[in-house]
């Protein structure tokens, strides 16, 4: 997959860079794996606006992905690979042997045709999903879960990947995307590969209705309003605002927000640095 530019026959193409598209294979999804999601346009079950800045957007329906990946030792065939609107990375249409048809996160090179399986029985092959006990060290994989049994829920965006560094008795030590070091459980499950999709951080929409088809609206900036609104607001001419720092109060750019008990800190050996 490669990135294309366009002629600037208009004033929204001039800057736009797009993916081709190469690595999608079908436009159409599987429609028993379809279900409809809610598009609440930033309101409460008042009414009340709660969250600013969302709303509109082109109509799509939910994809439902496995994202436990829990068919152990049944082989899939991959069918497709296709676009999800609810996501950055691509996905791919499993078709199992006893009949089943699965959706999962494509991982990059993962082509029609290829086999895929998960469990104890995988083999360490792109697509594959596998134990964190037996996947082979320095390994690339992506869909972690957090607990066992509990679905993969880290590095899932557009190419994003962790690496399996080492174990150390019941734990497993991954390098993840923000440049964390931690421990997790040998017994939980991830999928070989990075995520596919990996140019999607290069892309320029090229114009503001880009964002609104993709249900984002505009933003006004805390400097130009005034000081009933935000801290930042007010001041003689253009005021710079002062210390950047949110509607509530709360600092921003660079401050711990962390809770400094939380549990799980004494799974992680080095904090994240992005």
């Amino acid at each position: 997959m490669a990135l294309k530019k366009f002629r600037p026959l208009t004033p929204s193409q001039r800057f736009k860079i797009a993916t081709d598209n190469s690595d999608i294979t079908t436009s159409t999804p599987e429609k028993s794996l379809l279900t409809s999601v809610k598009n609440s346009g930033g309101r409460d079950n008042t009414g009340k606006m709660t969250i600013r800045n969302i709303g509109g957007g082109h109509k799509k329906q939910y994809r439902i992905i496995d994202f436990k990946r829990n068919k152990d030792g049944i082989e899939g065939t991959v069918a497709s690979i296709e676009y999800d609107p609810n996501r950055t990375s691509r996905i791919a249409l499993i078709h199992y042997k006893d009949g089943e048809k699965r959706y999962i996160l494509a991982p990059a090179g993962l082509e029609v045709g290829k086999k895929v399986m998960s469990g104890a029985t995988a083999l360490p092959e792109v697509g594959n999903c596998m134990f964190l006990s037996d996947i082979p060290l320095g390994t690339v994989i992506h869909n972690i879960e957090l607990r066992p049994g509990q679905g993969g829920a880290m590095a899932r965006s557009a190419g994003t990947y962790a690496q399996l560094t080492a174990r150390d008795g019941k734990y497993a030590v991954l390098r993840m995307p923000s440049g964390e070091v931690r421990m997790i459980l040998i017994t939980c499950k991830a999928t070989i590969g990075a995520t596919s999709n990996p140019d999607h951080s290069l892309e320029i929409s090229g114009k503001a209705g880009r964002s609104r088809w993709l249900g984002r609206r505009s933003r006004t900036r805390p400097v130009a309003m005034n000081p009933v609104d935000h801290p930042m607001g007010g001041g003689e001419g253009r005021a710079s605002g002062g210390q950047p720092r949110s509607r509530n109060g709360i600092p921003a750019k660079g401050y711990k927000t962390r809770y400094k008990a939380k549990s799980s800190n004494q799974h992680i050996i080095k904090k994240r640095t992005k």
